[in-house]
């Protein structure tokens, strides 16, 4: 092999080579939390597929005081996925196609990323599809959604040795929280936003405050109101803070850090004021420490959507560990 041709070959294998280098690494997902891409031709769009599409990921958010979308949905044509990668964190792919089929892929144009692929023979049988699998879907999507806050708080984080030290329990809390009130139980975080503000409690009671066997609900109003009486108040007299009673709060059960707990969505208001919004409470059975744990996020944000901010206080609450005995 003469220098010429040893030299061509060296330059196409080098070229080779970096291309199958780049063509294995996976771009990095992007856009705006709570937002997912639907790939779907205008026909079924604009007909009853797309309105069990809508029904059901653009639902309202529960416990939020006026009515906010649970995902912004972004329609595209199906000939835009033909040879394009996109980098959307959530992707729903529907067709028509000979069989019915719904599958999930992992990564498959970008990490982190959930694509959900659904045909069917005609549009009963892709709205059955839908029907069957979308509690599913929005299970992996929020989850992904948290993961994501969680993964861009990670970049800069308030110190919680103060409250590692009062509730044994590791979180991450994103600088620009503020801590406002300690107590012996008790501990109150504030960020300061444009039109409003965000906050997060911490308190811990003993575990009879809660009658797991009796009126969970009441026990969890009468529980917050109690707390509210004690430490939350607006600047003139008896205006502590309360759950409105005009909303009832929507109550879920879970799990946080393995340990059940329960999810209280509502609306808390000021006595004799006009200030109100939403919350987000998490009652943490913890019998290891012989105490209710409880993680609350509110916010108070008349002229904003509220949706991610309370995703925000979610993925911060969330990230709670509690430490081993």
């Amino acid at each position: 092999m003469n220098k010429t041709n040893f030299l061509l070959f060296f330059v196409s294998l080098m070229f080779l080579s970096c291309k199958n280098e780049n063509d294995s690494i996976i771009r990095q997902s992007r856009g705006k939390i709570n937002t997912i891409s639907v790939i779907i031709d205008d026909q079924l769009w604009n007909a009853d597929v797309g309105d069990s599409i809508r029904n059901k990921f653009a639902s309202p958010v529960i416990g939020l005081p006026q009515e906010e979308p649970l995902f912004n949905i972004n329609q595209y044509p199906t000939k835009l996925l033909e040879g394009f990668m996109t980098d959307t964190r959530a992707i729903i792919v529907v067709k028509k196609a000979t069989i019915n089929k719904f599958q999930i892929h992992k990564d498959q144009y970008a990490s982190p990323q959930n694509v959900f692929h659904i045909s069917g023979k005609n549009p009963s049988d892709i709205i059955a599809c839908i029907e069957k699998n979308y509690v599913k879907m929005i299970q992996i999507i929020k989850e992904g959604e948290i993961g994501e806050t969680q993964k861009i708080s990670k970049e800069s984080l308030l110190d919680t040795q103060i409250i590692a030290n009062k509730f044994r329990i590791n979180i991450a809390i994103p600088t620009g929280y503020i801590y406002v009130l300690q107590k012996s139980n008790f501990i109150w975080l504030k960020k300061e936003i444009i039109g409003g503000n965000t906050s997060l409690l911490l308190y811990q009671v003993p575990l009879k405050t809660i009658n797991r066997k009796g009126d969970l609900i009441s026990c969890i109003i009468k529980m917050r109101d109690s707390i509210g009486d004690l430490y939350i108040s607006g600047k003139d007299f008896n205006t502590n803070m309360l759950t409105e009673e005009a909303y009832a709060p929507y109550l879920t059960k879970s799990s946080q850090d393995g340990k059940e707990t329960y999810e209280t969505k509502g609306t808390w208001q000021l006595n004799n004021d006009f200030m109100s919004g939403p919350f987000i409470n998490f009652a943490i059975v913890d019998p290891e420490y012989n105490r209710i744990l409880v993680l609350e996020g509110f916010c108070y944000a008349p002229s904003k959507d509220k949706r991610d901010l309370m995703h925000e206080l979610e993925a911060i609450i969330k990230s709670a560990v509690i430490a081993k005995k």
